[in-house]
């Protein structure tokens, strides 16, 4: 084919992806210019996407997707029945800006970031802005986003503000414009990794082509800084010690809590919740299982309000008391400053140009959507007639001016519809609590729609991180994208996309890592582990043997079943007794009490996600996907005990995952404890039960199929079961990985190796009872271990988990 040839047959296929491409007149579009002209920066790409097959285009986007869903990446919609985790919503299309528009960007938002943390400053300083009337005293005194208790604390890093993000839109003239800025507590940046990695698996040659600036050095140049605080923080002696920064989340239940433990892993830092801290003589301090060890960094997931319940909102369950009497002393360094989140207040957009002008002595260089603050007569009453043009909403509202809420209205009507209010009467009366803002009228751009591009309204979200040479912004960022032309419903809580950004240069670009190229070998110590991970990571254990346990009794009884035909059966009926001690229904496929183990196994380890790897979640949550699948689809008997034998095989595929990957840090030691501890309760209580003199017959074979030992018993003994020979080998032989004794041997190294195991080289509590076990268990012979003794050797094993408890997990 010649050149000619080709050209005819890409403008075909371009015409092909491009034919309902129609953008909305006035409106500016990402991929074409006013002209109705491809801009260049999309013309590789697009003649990319356009020699690609339909079917090759959805199984690239089906690429992505499982990229995303294979490495956990979820956000958390709510709705008035459930909250549940959903697929992260990819738009697979990028938006692709040049490099000189970015360019021009980054300075207007490094200028806005400077100026944000001069008003801040001043806020919660001499409050000057105020006091000189460029700013209403009420948008600021009647804020619940600007903290009294906070006044006159200088932040012990000189800076209020550390990382940013800007929503920006692309007006009709094609100039850019500020929509809201978020300064409490800024998500996404996460996200924004996620989308790269998914966007290049789908596109992986356009990606390379486009010279695309890299995302790892942003967030390496971040982690310098927040490493500069931390040593900043040990040379001044404003805080003792020198533990890493941490990150604080609200925890699980936070729609962006994916992102807290991605960020975490990402960047090394230690994730903690509010319960993980305490204030002891104005220091932060971190409980782990070593004691008490200092914070100096602390990166803010959480709203401002909820941090400290003493001197703030004293209802929160997730802050931390005494965490605002920290700050004033200067222990720690806060990302972002309590009580920031004021800047993001709607009606302070009103008056941030004049007050630009005043500080930075020019106008900012990116404007801000047009509001207007209806406390002031003129600007209320230009406000009441425009109101047809206007999105009018609360004025102290932190909400972007695409979201819809409760007492606004859009157009000139309610967004509740409402019909027979009067909106002008409604201004007025509410005045200082209101402000006008001018309608969004978005850029559109390209999104996937069948088998071709169609335009949708789109944002960008801009990241800005304070580094010791100054503000950096992100080489990119996302892009929300409006399943349809409404502006309103960008949000993925309103069923909007998210898109990756590209920023394309002329020249190839340098390939960022997270670490540095060069430099001295350094192994860093690992770090310290808070005692609510090591508490989760423990009972983690417990659960995950628990479940296996039950599923070994529910194969049991279904083979058993099955083979006398349903027919009542000593044994059947000695097992189906202590299913039911244990509270399971063997007659259900996949009984309740099963469902029960899981969730709270999948609890645990969700509040510890940032210590696992994406294989050993994923291995985690197809066990109850599979048990969910199986669940009634079964038949008593064989059907059932197959189905118990794949829940098995998915249980010890999680339990091989972690034994063979985790790194042999203190975590992995307290969910190895937890799983020994409870297999070895598990086995007492069927030693105590199925070797007593009442226990039916067939009771022995049963304990050496229940101990997953049949194969090891005939090699080792070459004779039937006796009760002595089961005794032997499922108590007391230390060779046997499935034996008490091995499990009581294996929590006593384990717990030789935890913090404060030898106190001045005296062996302590927890030591000293396991050891006293494990010598009963290696002196004995089976006829010392009469069933009555399992039982109290099960108290025993009580008193070891209360001991651990007590000393690590408080």
């Amino acid at each position: 084919m010649d050149d000619s040839a080709r050209q005819i047959t890409a403008s075909a296929d371009v015409q092909r992806i491009l034919r309902d491409y129609t953008p909305r007149p006035g409106v500016a579009d990402e991929l074409l210019d006013a002209d109705g002209r491809m801009r260049p920066v999309w013309t590789e790409f697009v003649d990319h996407i356009a020699s690609q097959p339909p079917e090759e285009m959805r199984a690239r986007f089906n690429r992505g997707d499982l990229y995303l869903r294979d490495a956990g990446v979820y956000f958390r919609r709510y709705s008035a029945d459930a909250t549940g985790e959903r697929d992260w919503p990819l738009s697979h299309i990028p938006v692709i800006l040049h490099e000189t528009e970015w360019e021009a960007i980054s300075d207007g938002l490094i200028q806005r970031a400077e100026i944000l943390e001069q008003v801040v400053a001043d806020l919660y300083g001499t409050q000057s802005l105020v006091t000189s009337g460029q700013l209403p005293p009420e948008i600021i005194a009647d804020n619940p986003e600007w903290l009294r208790p906070l006044v006159g604390i200088t932040p012990a890093s000189g800076h209020f503000l550390h990382f940013l993000a800007f929503e920006i839109g692309r007006s009709p003239d094609g100039s850019w414009f500020v929509l809201g800025d978020r300064t409490q507590a800024p998500s996404g940046a996460g996200f924004a990794l996620e989308n790269r990695m998914a966007t290049s698996r789908v596109f992986p040659e356009a990606f390379a082509t486009a010279r695309v600036a890299r995302l790892a050095g942003f967030f390496r140049s971040f982690r310098e800084a927040l490493d500069m605080l931390r040593e900043e923080a040990a040379e001044t002696g404003r805080a003792a010690g020198n533990a890493r920064p941490a990150i604080l989340t609200p925890g699980p239940s936070n729609d962006t809590y994916f992102e807290h433990t991605y960020i975490a892993r990402y960047l090394g830092l230690m994730l903690l919740e509010g319960e993980d801290l305490t204030v002891r003589n104005g220091q932060l301090m971190v409980r782990t299982v070593a004691g008490l060890k200092p914070v100096s960094v602390l990166w803010r997931r959480l709203d401002a309000a909820y941090a400290d319940p003493l001197e703030l909102n004293e209802t929160s369950h997730i802050g931390t008391p005494g965490l605002v009497s920290a700050l004033r002393e200067g222990s720690v360094a806060m990302v972002n400053a309590l009580g920031a989140g004021v800047l993001e207040t709607r009606a302070l957009m009103a008056f941030l140009p004049r007050i630009a002008r005043g500080l930075a002595g020019e106008d900012l260089l990116m404007p801000n959507i047009a509001t207007w603050w209806c406390g002031q007569p003129a600007e209320r009453e230009l406000v009441k007639a425009h109101a047809e043009r206007m999105m009018i909403g609360r004025a102290l509202s932190t909400a972007l001016p695409f979201s819809v809420e409760a007492d606004m209205a859009l157009g000139g009507r309610f967004a509740d519809g409402a019909e027979g209010r009067d909106i002008p009467g409604w201004i007025e009366s509410r005045g200082p609590r209101l402000v006008g803002q001018e309608a969004v009228t978005l850029s559109t751009t390209p999104a996937w729609e069948g088998d071709r591009l169609v335009p949708r309204p789109m944002t960008v979200r801009v990241f800005a991180a304070r580094t010791p040479q100054g503000w950096q912004i992100m080489p990119g960022g996302y892009a929300r994208i409006g399943r349809s032309g409404d502006a309103t419903a960008l949000a993925m809580q309103q069923g909007g996309s998210v898109a990756d950004v590209w920023i394309a240069h002329d020249q190839p670009v340098p390939q960022d890592t997270l670490m540095h190229p060069r430099g001295p070998y350094l192994r860093e110590a690992p770090s310290v582990l808070p005692s609510r991970a090591a508490d989760n990571l423990f009972w983690l254990g417990r659960y995950v043997e628990r479940c296996e346990g039950t599923i070994r009794l529910l194969r049991a009884w279904h083979l058993r079943l099955a083979e006398t035909g349903g027919r009542a059966a000593p044994q059947l009926s000695g097992l189906a007794a202590h299913l039911k001690f244990l509270g399971i229904d063997p007659a259900r496929r996949v009984p309740p009490a099963l469902f029960e183990q899981m969730r709270a196994a999948e609890a645990c380890a969700g509040k510890v996600r940032d210590r696992f790897s994406v294989d050993a979640w994923w291995a985690l949550r197809d066990l109850a996907t599979t048990a969910e699948s199986l669940d009634g689809k079964s038949a008593a008997g064989d059907d059932t005990a197959r189905a118990m034998g794949l829940l098995l095989r998915r249980i010890t595929g999680f339990a091989g995952l972690v034994h063979e990957n985790m790194y042999r840090f203190s975590g992995w030691r307290f969910l190895s404890l937890g799983r020994a501890l409870e297999r070895a309760d598990n086995l007492a209580h069927l030693l105590a039960v199925f070797t007593d003199e009442t226990a039916p017959d067939g009771s022995w074979d049963l304990l050496a199929e229940l101990g997953d030992s049949v194969m090891t018993h005939r090699r080792r003994y070459r004779i039937d079961t006796t009760r002595e020979t089961v005794v032997d080998l499922l108590a007391l032989d230390a060779n046997n990985p499935r034996s008490v004794l091995f499990q009581v041997a294996a929590m006593r190294d384990h717990a030789e190796h935890l913090p404060d195991a030898r106190i001045s080289g005296k062996v302590q509590d927890l030591g000293r009872d396991l050891l006293r076990i494990e010598t009963d268990l290696t002196v004995g012979d089976p006829d010392d271990w009469p069933a009555e003794r399992f039982s109290e050797l099960r108290t025993d094993l009580a008193t070891v988990a209360g001991h651990l408890a007590a000393k690590y997990l408080g």
